[in-house]
């Protein structure tokens, strides 16, 4: 057994080898690359399953947000309590990133699914969306990363026109329409049974998520309703999603496998903000390395991006080029002018 099997035999989460689909189908070289780049008992250490530092990380997360709103409640001057509604904002995006390591099993060291499953809704109703519903979609994006068609997000939630008010309806209440839209069309082709689960799944969400807010209306009034969580949840949320989003796989080299997701830099203060998931170029080529090890292992990556001539991204040249350059996504920015308005092809 050569080097690169063994590898891919002892990490059956590697680069997403779990799956077929496009990107399996599209990626053989790169395995063969990243299998001959990293030693195999250094990616054995970092595929190591650690439940502790996941319940820091949750317990830092619940902090976050308890300090967030009772900062956004508490305190008076709006220059003071809208950064505070900013943290709660942001900890509230942060539990679909929690939600996104139980899709990957990265959570617990063997498989419980009483436990898999408590996780799931535990993550996924503060966030306001559908455990199996952003599991089928998560994996399936995984499965048939590079597609315009298969790829569910790229295909259902990507804008279709190039136009700067498009975009920048995502880092707005809009999101919330554009992307029910999205995974709306996408549920439509499962089949009936997990159609059914995320409907039920989706009416606690809801009901979840209006209990607080007619709760807080009713009881502590509009004024502490908009701080604690009009704001945070409709105002801030679309900001975190669609800032994290420009990060993944918008600025991307269509022709280059390695290069289909954003190298994004590694930053303590990023790395705090979105829980290592702003490591978006890392966690696909190594899907089930847990996010508390994200850093080391795009640090263990340099000299292969070196090699590739990948330059490491900020989120804050990835929006200039998104919007003031209207740069399109899923697209080389590198040395291009900006892209016409364009429409995606639809499936068969």
């Amino acid at each position: 057994m050569d080097r690169i099997s063994a590898k891919q035999e002892a990490l059956p989460g590697c680069c997403g080898l779990e799956m077929g689909g496009y990107y399996l189908d599209h990626s053989r070289e790169l395995r063969r690359e990243l299998g001959s780049e990293l030693p195999t008992e250094e990616l054995r250490l970092l595929h190591q399953r650690q439940p502790w530092k996941h319940a820091l990380v949750f317990a830092g997360l619940v902090l976050a947000l308890a300090l967030g709103i009772t900062g956004a409640v508490m305190l008076e001057s709006w220059l003071l309590w809208v950064p505070a509604a900013f943290v709660a904002g942001f900890a509230i995006f942060n539990f679909t990133v929690m939600l996104h390591e139980v899709v990957h099993h990265t959570v617990l060291r063997s498989p419980d699914s009483r436990a898999h499953r408590i996780l799931e809704l535990l993550y996924a109703i503060p966030s306001g969306i559908s455990a199996s519903q952003f599991t089928r979609w998560h994996l399936d994006h995984h499965a048939n990363l590079g597609s315009d068609v298969d790829d569910p997000k790229r295909h259902h939630l990507s804008p279709k026109i190039n136009a700067r008010w498009l975009k920048l309806l995502y880092f707005t209440p809009a999101l919330f329409f554009i992307y029910f839209r999205a995974a709306r069309r996408e549920t439509a082709t499962y089949e009936p049974e997990l159609q059914k689960k995320i409907a039920g799944e989706r009416r606690i969400t809801i009901l979840f998520h209006l209990s607080i807010l007619v709760s807080l209306w009713f009881f502590a009034g509009f004024d502490i309703a908009l701080r604690a969580y009009i704001v945070p949840v409709f105002f801030v949320f679309p900001i975190a999603f669609a800032l994290n989003r420009l990060g993944q796989h918008y600025d991307i080299d269509p022709a280059d496998t390695a290069k289909w997701a954003t190298f994004v830099r590694s930053s303590r203060f990023w790395n705090v903000v979105y829980l290592c998931s702003n490591l978006h170029l890392e966690h696909h080529y190594f899907p089930s390395v847990p996010l508390y090890n994200l850093p080391r292992l795009q640090r263990l990556l340099l000299p292969f991006y070196e090699k590739r001539g990948m330059k490491p991204r900020t989120y804050g040249g990835l929006f200039w080029g998104y919007i003031v350059l209207n740069r399109a996504p899923h697209s080389n920015w590198e040395g291009e002018a900006p892209a016409p308005a364009t429409v995606q092809p639809s499936r068969t």
